[in-house]
């Protein structure tokens, strides 16, 4: 089957919006809507290339057939109209089905239509799954298709249909010699029949018998064909005028062939009229090898009947041979059909374009080209598939460099993206500012900075632009709030806070565990503001008493774990040196581990530190380290602990 494959037009992401020109105070959003959601409109009329695709895809796979033989040209035709509604692991048991049943010349068609039916699906299968790796995918990471069971599975049966394919050709010519010998030795036997002494009623039976082993007997070689059929009518019509035979069986014997190539006359005179001029002349070859294998009739009939069957047989060959001159031609000219569109794609590739308005009508007219493409019939075989290739090479050139192109200009959106998001992240830092006089001038700053940066994706721009106006509201409302609130409030909630302070340093942290510190943390949130002169210094102390509180609490949980750990060693002392090296092994590749963590910690804060508002990240991961060391510590102690028990014991057996 020739091949075409599919364009894989580059599909390009939804890009830009505009955003919402709101007010933030006196300032205003001043962005230009930009719309090139027209991609998706454009990529939907791309022409459908599947079954073509699925060939190439099978071809490419190593699963392509070979030049047809005669036998398999004459094979019946498959009713293919069902496979698509068939899984891949349905079409695979229904190939290995056809292997166990059908003769492997039979098979070619229905394994082409299985195999294309086959890689439609996979080809579905590993698309969905790239646009899903591609949606998560970071960036320098490739797609890799996972190995497919079903696909396997129908290779392994490929290979063997191949293999078996492959051995019934080259035995083919052996097969027709031993057939060739078989139906001389049928010759041979019919001569004998004239000189037989048995009786008639058994010398027709061997007639019979050996008719039907002739009809039997499968192909000889195609040069002995002629000589062979007209020595076998010598003699079949040798034994009806030598043998002595009834004449009223005779005549019944000639009459019953006479009504059958009668009929064989009339089939081939009605495939003149059939539709299908190649299916018609498979058929006729079919109509030649009966009236071969059918016995002779009255001389009076024998000239007639031949020159009717004759006849019919010339105009179909007629018919046949100007088919394949008509689309011999046909094809040639949807080569210089082909190659003109090939040209045009060609230039559409080279062409510089430099906007998304220039990009928009090029695809719309390489779309076009698709869609006449698909209207023009097959090229000659010898050069359909090399025209195809240039012309999906050009269309792929073309949709990789306008993906590019959109790449650029989706990589600029989501830079400004970024820009404006820290913008959001400086705004909501300062949302909650109690510096009144600064986080002023600072969120005007903000704003006017936000109004030079560039556009968003249109499904980012009302959610960040929400978000920035939102932080801006919340901080100009708390400021207003604030100026009309009693400063006496403040003073109130800071001895509250102070008292609360207190009780932490007093309070039994060993006994009440981190319940109770939640319980002061929780405390510590519902009090409200203080003065803002006081603010950070009373933070700063809450602070320290957390800290102390959890350093204590710390220390209790390390005391603790430390005696576990001493009392399960006493348990492994009694013999269990297999336990205890085992539990070493297992802490020293803990310690291992950890050490790595925190170099992998410390490189990390190396790489934040480059980074704007990466203070808090930052502090998170000094606390991981800090935590990561305190583990470390205790690890390696109790490695220590496990090395003093085992030198113990070992100084007890000396």
């Amino acid at each position: 089957m020739t091949t075409e494959n599919s364009l894989n037009a580059a599909l390009v992401e939804p890009i830009g919006s505009a955003d919402d020109a709101q007010n933030v105070t006196s300032v205003e959003s001043n962005e230009v809507a930009v719309n090139v959601d027209e991609q998706e409109s454009l990529e939907e009329g791309l022409a459908d290339f599947s079954e073509e695709d699925a060939a190439l895809d099978a071809e490419r796979a190593g699963l392509a057939i070979g030049e047809e033989t005669a036998e398999e040209l004459s094979a019946e035709e498959v009713d293919t109209n069902d496979l698509g509604n068939k899984s891949k692991q349905e079409l695979v048991e229904m190939f290995a089905s056809l292997l166990e049943t059908e003769p492997v010349q039979t098979l070619r068609k229905s394994v082409e239509a299985i195999k294309i039916a086959f890689y439609k699906l996979h080809r579905t299968e590993v698309e969905a799954a790239r646009k899903a790796f591609e949606a998560t995918a970071n960036e320098g990471e490739e797609f890799v298709s996972q190995v497919d069971a079903a696909e396997v599975r129908l290779k392994d049966l490929f290979k063997e249909y191949r293999t078996r394919r492959d051995e019934y050709i080259a035995n083919l010519d052996n097969i027709k010699e031993e057939n060739l010998k078989v139906k001389l030795a049928i010759i041979e036997e019919l001569k004998e029949l004239v000189n037989s002494d048995e009786t008639l009623n058994n010398t027709f039976a061997k007639f019979r018998e050996l008719q039907q082993r002739w009809k039997e007997t499968g192909l000889v070689p195609q040069q002995k064909v002629k000589d062979l059929w007209e020595t076998y009518n010598l003699h079949v019509e040798n034994f009806y005028n030598f043998i002595k035979i009834n004449k009223e069986l005779r005549d019944l014997d000639l009459k019953k062939n006479y009504e059958q190539k009668l009929q064989l006359c009339e089939q081939a005179e009605a495939l003149i009229t059939e539709p299908s001029i190649v299916e018609a002349f498979h058929k006729l070859q079919k109509l030649h090898d009966e009236w071969r294998e059918t016995g002779p009739v009255a001389n009076e009939y024998k000239e007639s009947l031949w020159e009717r069957f004759k006849a019919a047989s010339t105009r179909i060959n007629k018919q046949h041979q100007e088919y394949f001159d008509v689309l011999k031609q046909e094809q040639l000219k949807n080569l210089e059909l082909k190659s003109e569109l090939c040209a045009k794609t060609e230039a559409l590739v080279e062409h510089p374009y430099t906007s998304r308005k220039e990009w928009n009508k090029a695809s719309e007219r390489l779309i076009e080209i698709q869609k006449m493409w698909r209207t023009i019939g097959f090229a000659p075989k010898k050069d359909n598939t090399r025209i195809y290739e240039r012309f999906r090479t050009s269309c792929d050139r073309f949709f990789e460099a306008k993906r590019k192109f959109y790449e650029g200009v989706k990589s600029e959106m989501e830079h400004n993206l970024q820009l404006k998001q820290e913008i959001c992240q400086a705004a909501e830092a300062l949302q909650e500012s109690e510096d009144w006089k600064h986080a002023t001038d600072e969120l005007i700053a903000l704003q006017a900075k936000w109004k030079q940066v560039g556009t968003v994706s249109r499904r980012y721009s009302d959610q960040v632009w929400k978000r920035f106006r939102a932080a801006c509201d919340k901080f100009f409302e708390r400021k207003a709030k604030h100026f009309a609130s009693i400063e006496d409030e403040h003073e109130v909630n800071l001895q509250k806070k102070l008292e609360l302070i207190d009780q932490m340093h007093v309070a039994d942290i060993k006994a009440g565990g981190y319940d109770l510190i939640k319980e002061f943390q929780r405390r510590w949130s519902e009090i409200g503001y203080v003065p803002i002169k006081q603010k950070d210094a009373v933070q700063k102390k809450y602070k320290e008493a957390v800290d102390a509180m959890f350093a204590v609490l710390r220390g209790s949980e390390r005391d603790r774990s430390m005696n576990r750990f001493k009392e399960r060693l006493q348990g492994m002392k009694s013999g269990a040196d297999k336990r205890m090296r085992s539990e070493r092994e297992r802490l020293y590749n803990k310690v291992r581990q950890l050490e790595q963590d925190i170099a992998l910690l410390e490189n990390n804060i190396g790489f934040f530190s480059k980074s704007k508002n990466a203070d808090a990240m930052i502090a998170d991961i000094r606390d991981k380290i800090a935590k990561a060391k305190q583990e470390l510590q205790l690890t390696i102690e109790k490695v220590q602990l496990i090395d003093n028990y085992t030198a113990e014991a070992g100084a007890e057996k000396e």
